[in-house]
């Protein structure tokens, strides 16, 4: 007679069982979110047949996809059998101080499931395969399906502007006189970190079509008078004489040597008592659950690039000038890596 397995391994192989099901709680959230559930409970909790009317939706089929995910906290059933928001279910609300709708979205897209459908060449290779099954970069892909690219472009937003004030909370910045931005994008973490620093002036620095609008988003700062909006690829150069120079979210976006490329301009055009921040997603030790080493898996996936470690981040910095001289924890899974040139 074989041995009965140990209550510890039943309950290990049920949590493995439920984190294989994830794939199905990430639909159901966006269907939910697709027909904008949230919203609807937001003045009050609502029977599932009035969901369902408002949503042209099947009440016994809405009824179960609620029951499903009030089982995660994302909504709750009352005892009069209404359904109303939880504290997760309003971050589905397009008005969420911190929204999560416009992620939820980009999520459950079948695109986005067609690109996870081709993980195992990716691990097979170490190369990106989304390049390969479409005959095009990630970017030519977004340029030639323009409503997948207005729901990965919202998301990416989505992630990035809560980013902003831990970043500006996390670190010192009023010691700065002038500040440059390079690769800000809409100009969201310059504009967090002026509000802060009423001292210092900025300069957000990216190809035209990506700062489309950012005058705006500084004017509502009420930093428009302290922020420059410069153009120019930071392949090419970066503006001169900046005392503090933000790089988010791009690093991870290439390979070593052109990496090294953006360091090196950087390097050229930085004051000699200044400043770099390289913000990113710092892998953590074994067996750490990171929020970095998930998208660390889509980068590989989409561009071949990668997410890194602060010693590899101190690798790159030393062979472009620079010295790691610490990282700094935010309040979110995102880190700042703070460098010197030498």
């Amino acid at each position: 007679m074989s041995a009965q397995p140990a209550a510890t391994d039943q309950s290990a192989a049920f949590a493995l069982l439920e984190l294989t099901q994830g794939s199905v709680v990430t639909q159901a959230i966006y269907v939910a979110a697709k027909l904008g559930i949230a919203d609807m409970l937001g003045e009050g909790p609502l029977s599932v047949e009035e969901i369902a009317k408002r949503a042209e939706s099947d009440p016994e089929a809405t009824h179960r996809l609620l029951q499903t995910l009030s089982g995660y906290s994302v909504f709750a059933e009352r005892d009069d059998g209404r359904f109303e928001l939880t504290p997760m279910a309003s971050a589905l609300r397009a008005d969420a101080p911190t929204p999560m709708r416009d992620i939820a979205l980009l999520m459950g897209h079948p695109l986005f499931w067609e690109d996870w459908g081709h993980l195992m060449e990716s691990v097979q290779t170490g190369e990106a395969s989304m390049p390969k099954v479409r005959g095009m970069g990630a970017l030519e892909f977004l340029m030639a399906n323009p409503d997948y690219a207005a729901a990965f472009l919202m998301a990416m937003a989505n992630l990035s502007d809560p980013e902003t004030d831990p970043i500006a909370g996390a670190c010192d910045f009023s010691r700065f006189g002038k500040i440059i931005d390079v690769g800000g994008g809409r100009g969201a973490l310059i504009a967090g970190i002026l509000k802060r620093t009423s001292g210092s002036q900025g300069v957000l620095y990216d190809v035209s079509h990506n700062t489309g609008d950012a005058a705006t988003v500084l004017k509502e700062a009420g930093v428009a008078d302290r922020c420059s909006i410069e153009h120019g690829t930071y392949f090419e150069s970066v503006p001169p004489g900046g005392d503090a120079y933000l790089l988010k979210h791009t690093l991870h976006d290439f390979d070593e040597s052109q990496c090294l490329t953006v360091l090196k301009n950087i390097r050229s055009a930085i004051n000699s008592n200044g400043a770099l921040f390289v913000i990113e997603y710092v892998l953590p030790g074994n067996n750490v659950r990171h929020m970095g080493n998930i998208i660390d898996l889509w980068l590989m996936l989409l561009l071949g690039a990668k997410e890194r470690s602060a010693a590899q981040y101190s690798e790159l910095l030393e062979g472009s000038g620079f010295k790691l001289s610490r990282v700094i924890q935010t309040a979110l899974p995102v880190s700042i890596i703070e460098a010197v040139p030498v």
